[in-house]
């Protein structure tokens, strides 16, 4: 599985520029490559975020989450989220796990990893959780 520069491009201008809020990447199965699929404004916050993921569809994505610590330093952590609902087809499923390793290694500075099957599994408080 390819991955086009853009990729690559934009989660440097997320990471270091913060640009971005979030990414949404797709695989292109007739290319076989991993493309930008929608840039979320540094303004959206997770609802946009959440809303931009298809409900039956399989995504990659990277999510720019700002929290507050308990002493009170403003932080954030650079989520990427393997989308897999249970909705979506058996094949592009299996294609969205077995390129997910060498597609995350392309983005270099990745902090923590979430796989989810439904909107639960990656909620705020999901976030939260796991940005300590």
């Amino acid at each position: 599985m390819a991955v086009h520069d853009e990729c690559k491009l934009k989660f440097l201008e997320l990471k270091a520029k913060r640009t971005y809020r979030y990414i949404v990447f797709k695989i292109e199965e007739k290319s076989k490559q991993v493309i930008v699929e929608k840039l979320g404004d540094p303004a959206n916050g997770y609802d946009e975020f959440a809303a931009s993921l298809p409900a039956d569809e399989c995504r990659y994505a990277v999510y720019d989450f700002d929290f507050v610590t308990e002493e009170n330093c403003q932080k954030s952590r650079i989520f990427f989220i393997a989308w897999s609902p249970d909705t979506s087809r058996v094949r592009s499923k299996m294609i969205y796990a077995s390129s997910k390793d060498r597609f995350k290694r392309e983005l270099d500075g990745i902090q923590i990893e979430l796989q989810a099957t439904d909107p639960t599994e990656m909620g705020l408080d999901v976030f939260k959780s796991r940005a300590n």
